[in-house]
């Protein structure tokens, strides 16, 4: 097999340039010796990590054209490369401690694959990867962004996010239509919300749905008649991390 079809529904888009290759898995820094990787499909990314002694790796691919590929190719590491959907596998199957996950990931099913970090964020201290440019910089916006966000919001509750660097399209095969970046979470010092966490994630969906409106409005189906605060003039992209929390204590007190 000399190279594996890109297929649309999966949205792949095979890196083919071993400078950025090299950029990429040099971003990921060792803090925990079990690394991830999420699609490694024709395995320029799988190969750098491979050789990396620090690191103990894993590819995961729901493309078995992909696997087949990669077998074949790195036979002597065919139990570190397994077929199956990131998003439906237990990650806690990879592994018990700590761990790193990297990759270029799928734009279609970006959100949904952090979505699964977060909910796994005590095991995964970091995150490096590839995506679509308009989505980094929407994830690692400030407060007060157009672009600012709910994954802006959800990811920085919990993370320290760097945009690393920008990545044309021409470094791909098939090339896609939109620019894509590399960034890295870091996972923070936060352990849990002082506040109700699903009061928290409703609050913070409830107000971004709505996001011309000012919170009082946004947020009529979660605050009490009677509730009041400065906060509820003000639009949802105007609130940092610390705002949601603090909105969410006082609304959490107001409905007991």
């Amino acid at each position: 097999m000399s190279i594996v079809r890109a297929k649309k529904h999966l949205g792949q888009h095979f890196l083919k340039d071993q400078n950025i290759a090299c950029k990429i898995t040099a971003s990921l820094l060792p803090v925990t010796k079990g690394v991830l990787e999420i699609g490694p499909g024709m395995g320029v990314l799988t190969r750098h990590l491979l050789r990396d002694t620090r690191f103990s790796v894993l590819a995961i691919d729901i493309d078995q054209e992909s696997i087949e590929y990669l077998h074949a190719e790195l036979p002597e590491h065919k139990e570190q490369i397994i077929y199956g959907d990131f998003l439906k596998s237990d990650i806690r199957n990879f592994y018990t401690e700590p761990f790193s996950i990297i990759g270029n990931l799928p734009y279609n099913i970006s959100s949904q694959i952090f979505f699964r970090i977060l909910e796994n964020r005590d095991l995964i201290p970091q995150v490096v990867c590839m995506i679509q440019k308009e989505v980094a910089e929407r994830i690692s916006a400030p407060h007060g962004s157009k672009t600012y966000g709910i994954l802006s919001v959800f990811l920085q509750t919990y993370y320290d996010i760097e945009y690393l660097f920008t990545v044309g399209e021409q470094v791909f095969d098939p090339p896609p239509k939109v620019k894509s970046a590399v960034i890295r979470l870091t996972r923070n010092k936060r352990e849990k919300l002082d506040c109700d966490e699903k009061l928290f994630f409703n609050i913070v969906k409830s107000g971004f749905n709505q996001r011309r409106k000012t919170l009082r409005n946004s947020l009529k189906s979660i605050i009490p008649p009677d509730f009041a605060s400065e906060t509820l003039s003000l639009r949802p992209e105007q609130l940092s991390v610390e705002d949601f929390i603090t909105l969410c204590k006082e609304i959490g007190q107001a409905n007991k």
